[in-house]
């Protein structure tokens, strides 16, 4: 069966290697695929992330970085989940994210670990744990929620599915195990049904299962079912089966139940289904297998309808696709297949090939299907034979494709008698189809006219609701009899829009005409609608004009028109509001309606014109004349705005006192700055003080634009010192302009505005001070504030003093120092005392301030004036009152120091005076008294400065000795101080010796060594050390000394060490070694009994092993016999350093000692050494050396004594020692007592013990040790023990190669042969032996190749032995490996260059099918026509739907051999290729075979036909002329086939072309012809033939002119009567119309002579009703036609005009 007639078409729809996912990615624990829109793969590389398919656009991916254990995605929305477990746990970290909104949803952490998880629902998570299965919502905080814990059948099996019900009230878990020992590889299914309201479980043996919603029959409601595949082994017999179950099944019915076997082939005896998915759309079950195989069975029956196989691959995943009615399926190569129904040829399918025309009609019923129309219609012609209308009746409402949902079938229902008593067949069949289906038209209308003839119409309107009746306007043609508002539903529904608008109309709903014309895009008369709503309700009318500016493509009435229908009718307030609305856009080209509304409503209503104008909705009017009509309304502002020439904006702008001063300013911002200044003056010079605050208000707000200078020069040109006051004042706090500063101080002071003058002077900082203090003094204000605050700020002190006190201002000289800045009272203090002032003014003065005045500047100012003495009452009153403040009591100090009133008392006692600066006060006046004030306050640099100036060394020397600073001693010690050498001598000779502080000793000692005076230093320390001082022994400064000797002069060292005694040894010691005075540190050492730093000392330094062996002698110290050991050691004296060692009885250095032995090779010694150190030590080391000692003296006995006594040995590390330094016999007793039959075996290998080296390496068990032993015995010829050997390598993939290539290289190839050939029996025989065999085998024993491969194809790494084969030349068995491993193209090319060794055409046959390279299949044709031509159509009929046949008939016509093709062509001419029907035709032609030509003419006509029809027009036969003439008239050359026909005289050819070309011409012609040739005969048949075409008048004038009426006078008979029965018939309908006409008058005539009755009855006084459209007392226009709307003209039926008649 091809591809194209199978019922299940299959087509990858994607490759997942074409997305970029690689293939080790491709599994089921990586790949996740829950329904048909997303595909997630997790990505576990060096950069692990998850990778989100999107079905509708898979070629482009979303890839983010995560990290996941697994990843599913969302059934229909982008929700991914992700889980991963915790580190270090078993616990599972849950979290859901939207990837569109980017934002995590849920997290949660399961307590155990969750083994699969599936979504059971968009909302609805399922986990399965090891015990358990939880649901979790996505909505809400909920936590997972267990549902029910695993039977025990699904322990340790693989979870691979979990489901449950639509309803969520069933669950199904679905786990497979291993299979049986007998079968491993048939899987073993296990399955845990759940029912959530009986919460119970069953368990199962299944493979696959789904749930599915679905009516059973005999049922009404759908049932929930089951349907579950499995395939189990029991004794010795597989039983393969599907099951269809209902579940919950109602009490008191049975339960719905099926099943079926699934047939396996033989090949697949160990395959299982692996998935099961349900199409709700036709019904269908689709179980599918691991290995491809797909059954799809009847959901209603459980029958069988196809099996095939549809990948070649191993599926691990499948989903349903739920649009299409089938399901994706993702295999282990990445394809992702798409399997769908064959809507065209499933119903045949299970019609023909299944001969189950039952399951065909349900198929075709279920899923809408074509191809089972006969087989309803006969079912259906049965059931109506039988009377079974009922069933009839659901048969055709449930037909396939509507085929019996016709008017013969409603005609048939109808022509049923009806039965006394019964429901009439006909509304059985309408009730059947209301209850399944909803009506069409036709339905609709016959079953409208039955409700309505019995008035129940509220039928009507219940099935409109639900949707059941397909609207049509014939059926609201006929509702509209009976209910108008049912009638406008329905025409709605029909897009009857005449009809709509028509209803509309009469019931003056003209706003839902609008809205409805723009819905269904129908265009009533707007114009004329808008005219009749506007003459009764104008408000409406503005809303209907509303609707009509909103339409889409804009109104269809001009706004202007529009506008002028509402001012024609003085509806001014109406205007303005629908061009207000219509206008909001603001367009230029709605200009002119903004000037007009504009207009209109400045001359009746300007309050409205103002409030249009304020809102700014318009800018395109006419500007120039709205400002004339706003200055002529009073709307002076408007008209400001509007003018744009200076003479009109002065014209208007002076009248102040109408316009609101606000407005006026905001006018203003919307000049420029010359027109502004010009308004000003304007307005200024009109009305200078009752403009000027305006005037002020706009200098304020637009000062930016106008500019501060130009407002400044204005308000100045008309002297307005009060305007520029207002101006500046607000604009003073954002100025820092100096100038604007004083203007406005300037204009306060000139206006009285002293308070504001005081105030600015005070808190700006930005006035010109100099400037502004001149004017204030020349201005001479009776306030002097403002000139105060300037001078204070300012610095102008003096001059204010001066000022004050010259104006004779006294009064404020004392506010000013007393209340506004004491701190300057010094400088007033100073003024006044230059001025002159009397002193008792200026005591009283200061001492009213008293401690608010500054000290220190009040005494430089009186002492520059040398009146210091002026202020001794003063201070002596601050000291009384307790004032410690410096500055005070430095002038008392000056002033009792110039009096000489016992200034050293003062200078000692006083605490608070400033040393520094009473000192300097006193250098000149007396040095002595400069020292004794220095000194009080520890002023070194001052003090060493004074008395190296006066020579006062003795004093200078003595305060830096007592000051013990080191600083002050570096600066007096600095070599750069020229006085240096007359301080150090007065410290040698005076000042320490006096000194009896350790202290002050310490700090000149280290003085000196700072500053590197190590001769002085030495000098000093002798005459305080050596000489009887109180400091004679002072451990330190006796250690200073003969450090200071070991540095400076070591030749005095020596007696330093014999004359003192209290130094430091140790220290003094080292510092002696460091110094390199290596006999001084001995004696040190030896002195202080110090042995070991002494014996280091002449080890290290002096180097005399001698002179230290003596030391160790005199001292016996193990310590000391330990250096010298050491020492001994280092200069390679091993045997006297290990003689030293254990006289030491010193175990420590034993690691050295070892190594030192080994280079040496003192193995002796070493024993004895060892033997001591295992007394003192437990260490493996040690028990290591001793027996590798013994091994080297070969001592072996002592090894064996050694090693079982107690030891702590590392044997194995000595065994590997001894091994590596070839003591093998030593090695071999280590690795026997250890047991390491590994390193025993490679060491009996090298003692040439070849048989014990196999027992050990069988004991062993390593690849390893077995491969060391193998290659050996192979080396020494012992094939033998090596095939042993090699039996236990093999079994590890990794090490087979290498053996093999050991064996080859040596050649040993027959006995590599002979081993892989014992390794095939092993238990654990695996593929890497069969390939190697089959390797060697095509290497060296091709005979044997071809049935290897055969036998174990499955077992065989096929590309390695593909290469082997390749390389070999084997061509045949390499075709073989080609095929067997799916590698067809590869297969076909080697068959076809290689066709003496590889060729078999029914095996090239099956592979030529099969390649995906179609270039190999032209090949394949060229291989055949040069090897195998009688062969060739047999491969071309297997290539027939895959091939080109353009390309194979151009290939086989440039070799010349088309006919050799011949019954290829004739077998694929059915797909119409122009290529092969010309060459066939071809053919036909030259063997003159005329009735196939004409076949292949009429069945296939894609072909050159006017050039096969010339080239056989001129054929020796008559016939295939004959088929030239045809060709001409198929492809509508009419003339040339018929001159054609006539030359061959074949008349009735050319007739029937006549007659068919349809042209009048053509058939004249012919009778011309036939009687131009005398053919009377062949003119009467050709009237009858081209009867259609021939005019009777000319048959007759053709006929009468040539004698041959008799042969016209049959046409002209069934002429006539052909003619007089049209005209009867015209007649009838004439009068059929007239009475129809006369009818339709009378009931006219009756309506009218009602309305003439109701007239009647109405009383005399009532007017007579309006006509609609009119107003009261005006003529209305015609009344319009009955059932359409006003105004427009009556409509045919669906819009077409009436039919015109004969």
């Amino acid at each position: 069966m091809t591809a194209t007639n199978a019922p299940i078409t299959m087509h990858e729809a994607l490759t997942l290697q074409s997305v970029g996912i690689n293939q080790q990615f491709i599994t089921f624990s990586n790949v996740t695929m829950e329904s048909d829109k997303f595909i997630c793969v997790r990505e576990t590389s060096s950069q692990n992330s998850v990778v989100i398919i999107d079905m509708s656009m898979p070629l482009q991916p979303l890839r983010r970085p995560i990290t996941a254990d697994s990843a599913i995605m969302n059934p229909v929305s982008k929700i991914l989940a992700l889980k991963a477990q915790l580190p270090g746990t078993t616990q599972d970290h849950l979290q859901i994210f939207n990837i569109e909104m980017r934002a995590k949803l849920k997290s949660h952490q399961m307590p155990e670990q969750v083994i699969f998880w599936k979504w059971i629902s968009p909302k609805m998570l399922g986990l399965v744990t090891q015990t358990s299965v939880y649901h979790w919502s996505i909505e809400g905080d909920s936590e997972p929620t267990k549902m029910f814990d695993r039977t025990a059948n699904l322990a340790n099996n693989q979870i691979i599915n979990y489901r449950c019900d639509p309803s969520e009230k069933w669950s199904v878990l679905i786990g497979i195990a291993p299979g049986s020992s007998e079968r491993p590889q048939l899987a073993k299914g296990n399955m845990q049904l759940f029912s959530v309201d009986q919460q119970r479980s069953q368990a199962l043996e299944a493979h696959a299962a789904s749930f599915v919603s679905f009516t059973v029959p005999g049922n009404e409601d759908p049932s929930i079912l089951i349907s579950f595949a499995t395939k189990s082994f029991n004794a010795g017999q597989i039983t393969s089966k599907l099951h269809v179950i209902e579940l919950g099944a109602q009490p008191g019915r049975a339960s719905f139940k099926k099943q079926a076997d699934l047939f396996f082939p033989p090949e697949f005896a160990d395959d299982f289904p692996v998935a099961m998915q349900i199409s709700h759309r036709y019904s269908l079950i689709y179980v599918i297998t691991k290995l491809g195989l797909l059954f799809v069975y009847d959901l209603e029956t459980a029958t069988a309808v196809y099996r095939n196989r549809i990948s070649t691959d191993p599926i691990f995943l499948t989903s349903e696709a739920l649009s299409v009615g089938g399901f994706y399926a993702v295999n282990r190569r990445g394809q992702v297949l798409l399997a769908t129904v064959n809507e065209s040829t499933i119903v045949p399918f299970v019609s023909g090939q299944l001969n189950n025309p039952e399951l065909a009609a349900s198929l075709a019923t279920r899923g809408n299907l074509p191809g089972a129309e006969h087989l309803v219609v006969q079912r259906f012609q049965e059931l109506f034979a039988q009377t079974k209308y009922k069933e009839a009746a659901e048969l055709a409402a449930e037909s396939p494709q509507g085929i019996l949902r016709t008017q013969d079938t409603v005609a048939i229902f109808q022509s049923v008698p009806v039965q006394a008593g019964q429901t009439p067949p006909l509304l059985q069949y309408f009730g059947t189809l209301l209850t399944k289906r909803n009506l069409n038209a036709f339905e609709s209308l016959e079953l409208s006219r039955l409700v309505v003839n019995q008035n129940r119409t509220n039928l009507l309107e219940n099935w409109l609701a639900q949707d059941k009746l397909e609207c049509s306007e014939e059926l609201g043609d006929l509702v509209k009899t009976v209910d108008d508002d049912l009638a406008l539903k329905i025409y709605i529904k029909a897009r009857a829009t005449p009809k709509v608008v028509a209803i509309f109309a009469e019931r003056r709903e003209f706003d839902k005409i609008l809205i409805y014309s723009q819905q269904v895009g129908y265009t009533p008369d707007y114009l004329f609608l808008l005219q009749t709503i506007l003459r009764s309700n104008p408000q409406g009318a503005v809303n209907f004009a509303l609707m009509m500016s909103q339409m889409e493509g804009g109104s269809p009435v001009d706004y202007n028109t529009i506008t002028d229908l509402f001012l024609q009718r003085n509806l001014i307030r109406e205007a303005t509001a629908f061009l207000l609305d219509v206008l909001k856009p603001n367009l230029p080209e709605h200009a002119h309606l903004q000037t007009k509304v504009l207009e209109i409503n400045l001359v009746t209503f300007p309050n409205v014109a103002d409030a249009i104008l304020a809102n700014g909705m318009f800018s395109h009017y006419d500007r120039p004349r709205i400002a004339q009509l706003c200055e002529q309304a009073g709307l002076f502002v408007r008209a400001l705005q509007h003018y744009n020439e200076l003479p009109d904006i002065k014209r208007v702008i002076v009248n102040t006192r109408a316009i609101e001063p606000q407005s006026l300013v905001e006018f203003f911002g919307t000049l420029s700055k010359e027109w502004a200044l010009e308004c000003m003056k304007g307005l200024l010079l009109v009305n200078l003080r009752g403009n000027l605050q305006i005037i002020v208000q706009v200098a304020k707000e637009y000062n930016e634009q106008l500019g501060v200078e130009a407002c400044i020069k204005l308000f100045e040109q008309f002297k307005s010192y009060e305007g520029l006051y207002f101006f500046l004042g607000s604009y003073l706090s954002s100025s820092e302009d100096p100038d604007i500063q004083f203007k406005y101080i300037e204009a306060a002071a000139k206006t009285g505005q002293i308070k504001e003058v005081e105030r600015l002077t005070r808190e700006s900082n930005f006035y010109d001070a100099e400037k502004a203090k001149n004017f204030l003094m020349e201005a001479k204000l009776p306030d002097a504030r403002p000139l105060i605050n300037v001078c204070d700020r300012f610095g102008f002190v003096p001059d204010l003093t001066h000022y004050l006190y010259t104006n004779n201002m006294l009064s404020y000289i004392e506010g000013y120092v007393q209340n506004v800045n004491p701190g300057n009272t010094p400088l007033v203090v100073g003024q006044l005392l230059d001025d002159e002032c009397p002193e008792d003014f200026i005591k009283g003065l200061i001492l009213s301030v008293r401690s608010l005045l500054p000290v220190e500047p009040l005494v430089d100012e009186c002492e520059k004036r040398n009146r210091l003495q002026l202020l001794t009452q003063f201070l002596e009153h601050l000291v009384s009152e307790g004032s410690q403040d410096p500055h005070v009591h430095n002038a008392l100090g000056k002033i009792i120091i110039d009096s000489n009133n016992n200034p050293e008392h003062f200078l000692t006692t006083n605490p608070y005076y400033d040393s520094r600066v009473v000192g300097k006060y006193c250098e000149k006046r007396d040095p002595t008294l400069a020292v004794v004030a220095y000194r009080r306050g520890q002023c070194d640099e001052e003090l060493v400065n004074v008395t190296n100036k006066n020579s006062l060394f003795k004093l200078q020397a003595r305060y830096v000795v007592e000051r013990m600073d080191s600083n002050l001693w570096g600066k007096v010690l600095n070599p750069e101080n020229e006085y240096r050498r007359q301080l150090i001598d007065q410290v040698i000779s005076t000042a320490l010796p006096e000194s009896k502080i350790p202290e002050q000793v310490s700090a000149a000692v280290k003085a000196f060594t700072i500053a590197k005076l190590l001769h002085e230093l030495i000098e000093l320390l002798e005459k305080i050390v050596l000489q009887n001082s109180p400091f004679s022994g002072n451990f330190n400064l006796q250690n200073l000394l003969i450090l200071t000797a070991i540095k400076v002069d070591s030749s005095r060292v020596m007696d330093y060490i014999n004359r003192l005694d209290d130094f430091d040894g140790p220290a003094v010691g080292e510092v002696a070694v460091e110094a390199q005075l290596f006999e001084e540190a001995f004696a040190i050492f030896k002195k202080f009994n110090l042995n070991v730093p002494a014996v280091n000392v002449l080890l290290d330094n002096i180097q005399s092993i001698p002179r230290a062996e003596e030391f160790a002698f005199h001292v016996e110290d193990g310590a000391v016999w330990s250096q010298v050991g050491s020492a001994q050691l280092r200069k390679g004296l091993v045997s006297e350093a290990i003689e030293s060692f254990i006289r030491a009885d010193d175990s420590t250095q034993f690691l050295d000692v070892i190594r030192a032995a080994q280079n040496t090779e003192c193995y002796h010694d070493l024993v004895k050494y060892l033997l001591m150190v295992r007394q003192k030590t437990k260490e493996p080391k040690v028990d290591n050396e001793l027996i590798y000692a013994y091994a080297k003296i070969d001592r072996l006995s002592d090894i064996e004594e050694f090693i079982l006594m107690p030891n702590v040995a590392n044997l194995h590390n000595v065994g590997d020692l001894l091994f590596d330094e070839a003591l093998y016999e030593a090695a071999k007793i280590i690795y026997a007592f250890i047991s390491n039959w590994a390193k025993l075996a490679v060491t009996l290998v090298r003692l040439q013990q070849f048989q014990g080296a196999v027992d050990s390496a069988r004991k062993a068990n390593s690849a390893k040790t077995w491969k060391e032993v193998c290659f050996s015995c192979v080396d020494a010829e012992e094939f033998r023990l090596a095939q042993i050997c090699g039996l236990n390598i093999f079994v590890q993939v990794d090490d087979l190669e290498e053996v093999s290539e050991y064996y080859q290289n040596r050649g040993c190839f027959n006995e590599l042969i002979s081993l892989m050939e014992s390794g095939l029996g092993l238990e654990r025989a695996h593929m890497g032996i069969f390939t190697e065999l089959g390797v060697l085998y095509a290497r060296y024993r091709h005979e044997k190749l071809m049935e290897h491969i055969k036998l174990f194809s499955t077992r065989l790494n096929i590309p390695k032995l593909i290469r082997a084969c390749d390389e070999q030349h084997h061509w045949k068995e390499l075709t073989y490996l080609y095929i067997q491993y799916d590698e067809f193209d590869n297969a076909a090319t080697t068959v076809m260059n290689h066709s003496p060794d590889a060729w078999d055409h029914m095996q090239f046959k099956d592979i030529v099918v099969k390649v995906a390279n179609v270039e190999l299949y032209y090949k394949a044709v060229h291989f055949y026509l040069q090897e195998h031509p009688d062969l060739i159509n047999d491969v071309l009929n297997v290539l027939a739907l895959r091939v080109d046949h353009t390309r194979v008939v151009d290939l086989m016509r440039k070799a010349g051999h088309l006919h050799l093709v011949k019954p290829y062509m004739v077998a694929v001419q059915s797909n119409n290729v122009c290529a092969v029907n010309e060459a066939l035709n071809e053919i036909y032609v030259e063997e003159e075979d005329y009735d196939r030509l004409r076949e292949s003419i009429d069945l296939h006509d894609n072909f050159d036909q006017i050039g096969l029809a010339q080239k056989i027009e001129k054929h020796e036969l008559l016939e295939m002329r004959r088929v030239a003439a045809y060709i001409y008239k198929k492809g509508g050359r009419w003339k040339q086939s018929i001159a054609l026909s006539k030359k061959d005289k074949v008349y009735k050819d050319a007739m029937e072309t006549a007659s068919q070309s349809g042209y009048r011409e053509l058939a004249e012609e012919l009778l011309v012809y036939f009687i131009e040739q005398g053919k009377k005969e062949c003119f009467a048949a050709c009237l009858f033939v081209c009867y259609d075409l021939i005019c009777p008048d000319v048959a007759l004038e053709l006929a009468w002119f040539n004698n041959m009426i008799d042969f016209a006078f049959p046409y002209l008979l069934q002429f006539m009567r052909e003619y007089t029965g049209k005209v009867d018939e015209l007649i009838k309908d004439k009068i059929e119309a007239v009475k129809e006409n006369k009818a339709k008058e009378n009931d006219e005539q009756d309506v009218i002579k009602q309305q003439n009755m109701y007239a009647q009855l109405l009383p005399l006084a009532l007017p007579a009703p309006p006509v609609m459209g009119s107003g009261y007392g005006q003529p209305g226009p015609p009344p319009p036609m009955a059932g359409f709307g006003m105004g427009m003209p009556p409509m045919p039926p669906f819009g077409m005009q009436p039919m015109g008649t004969y």
